[in-house]
This record gives structure tokens, C-alpha cells and sequence, in this order.
């Protein structure tokens, strides 16, 4: 029997051991995202920006038709909407993930 006062320790061992499931089932997550294909678009589909759930950018694409020497800002406002809007979609589907892996338990900096 503890003293008054370490009543709880038996608890800490299912505490540690919960944090553990937790960081051992967040490295799978991360593997998983890794393989995650997010695909966004802009200028009706001829600018197309593909990422990955690490937010890294597996592909860029850039139809023919739209590239104009003369009007170089409008690619390049193209891109970045592609390239915002495959981040908000990943960033989204890590949030998602993060929520089925915590149970729906908001942790600020994982899931939010």
C-alpha cells in the first residue's frame, strides 16, 4: 500500500502506457498521411497541384494553353491558388485523421 498521497501511481502505468499507444499509433498515422494523395485545381482544372498528407508537393501541373509570356501574374495567381487550396485540403484531412486517432478529443497543436 502507498502513503497518502501516491494512491494514484497504479494509474500512472496506464497513463504511460496510453501515451505510448498514442505515440506509436501516431507514427503510423504519419506513414499513412505520407502515402495520402490531395489533389486541388485552379483555372478550371488547368493548373492542378498534388500534395501529399506531409504537405509536401508531389506534382505540379501546367497546361500549355495557359501559359502567356506576356501575362505572367495571372500563372502565377493560378499556382498559388493550387497550391492554397491542395494545403487546405491536407491540412484538413490531418485534422480529420488526427480526430479518428484521438477519438475526437481536441489537443491543441495535433488537431487543431
Amino acid at each position: 500500500m502507498f502513503p497518502k498521497g501516491f494512491g494514484g501511481l497504479g494509474n500512472m502505468g496506464a497513463l504511460m502506457k496510453q501515451a505510448l499507444d498514442l505515440k506509436a499509433n501516431m507514427e503510423r498515422l504519419k506513414e499513412t498521411l505520407a502515402n495520402e494523395r490531395i489533389e486541388a485545381a485552379a483555372g478550371g482544372g488547368m493548373v492542378r497541384v498534388v500534395m501529399n498528407g506531409k504537405m509536401e508537393v508531389l506534382s505540379l501541373k501546367i497546361e500549355r494553353d495557359i501559359i502567356n509570356p506576356e501575362d505572367p501574374e495571372m500563372l502565377e495567381t493560378l499556382v498559388s491558388a493550387a497550391m492554397n487550396e491542395a494545403t487546405r485540403l491536407a491540412q484538413d484531412r490531418v485534422r480529420e485523421k488526427m480526430t479518428e486517432l484521438t477519438g475526437g478529443i481536441d489537443i491543441p497543436g495535433l488537431t487543431s
